[in-house]
């Protein structure tokens, strides 16, 4: 992780120019870190502030030494923008991981269930989905005895899922 920064004195073009190009480099560069994945939303929205403060400069004075530069393209209408897709794909794929995951599942939601007595793959679906096998109708959290699910009218299968010292039981009722 590095931090660019650019101090001078600055005609608005000159000012607007430097920071789209150095919000453009984060939105490609900064995303690859752990700790960059928080401080880089932080970071464009710095840079976000700064760019408005600089819409507010006055533009080049004619015979001021050096020679304007030119603003370019919007910081959104370069190919750097992609670069917006490395955080929302893996936002997506966080959300899209937790929605189908068992341990996540309420009481009436519906799973897709297969090897339930040897290995079971158990997924939340939508009910109306033709893999929806089954319904919950029973979820009990520290515990892994599907003896337990006989208190829940109509279960007739059990999940049950350890992780460390975690457990959990589904009791699974047929759906449909």
């Amino acid at each position: 992780m590095r931090t660019l920064t650019q101090r001078g004195p600055f005609c608005r073009s000159c000012g607007i120019a430097l920071c789209r190009d150095l919000s453009a480099k984060t939105l490609w560069q900064g995303w690859w870190g752990p700790i960059s994945m928080i401080i880089t939303p932080l970071v464009l929205i710095g840079n976000l502030v700064t760019r408005v403060r600089l819409g507010r400069l006055g533009g080049p004075v004619p015979g001021a030494p050096g020679t304007p530069a030119t603003p370019g393209k919007p910081v959104f209408r370069r190919a750097a923008v992609l670069g917006l897709g490395i955080p929302v794909a893996l936002a997506f794929a966080v959300g899209w991981s937790i929605s189908s995951d068992p341990s996540y599942a309420d009481v009436g939601a519906c799973v897709s269930a297969s090897g339930l007595s040897t290995d079971p793959f158990v997924n939340v679906v939508d009910c109306g989905d033709q893999s929806a096998t089954y319904v919950v109708v029973g979820k009990i959290e520290d515990t892994t005895d599907d003896a337990q699910c006989e208190r829940f009218s109509g279960a007739v299968a059990a999940y049950t899922e350890k992780d460390g010292s975690q457990e959990l039981l589904l009791c699974l009722g047929a759906n449909r």
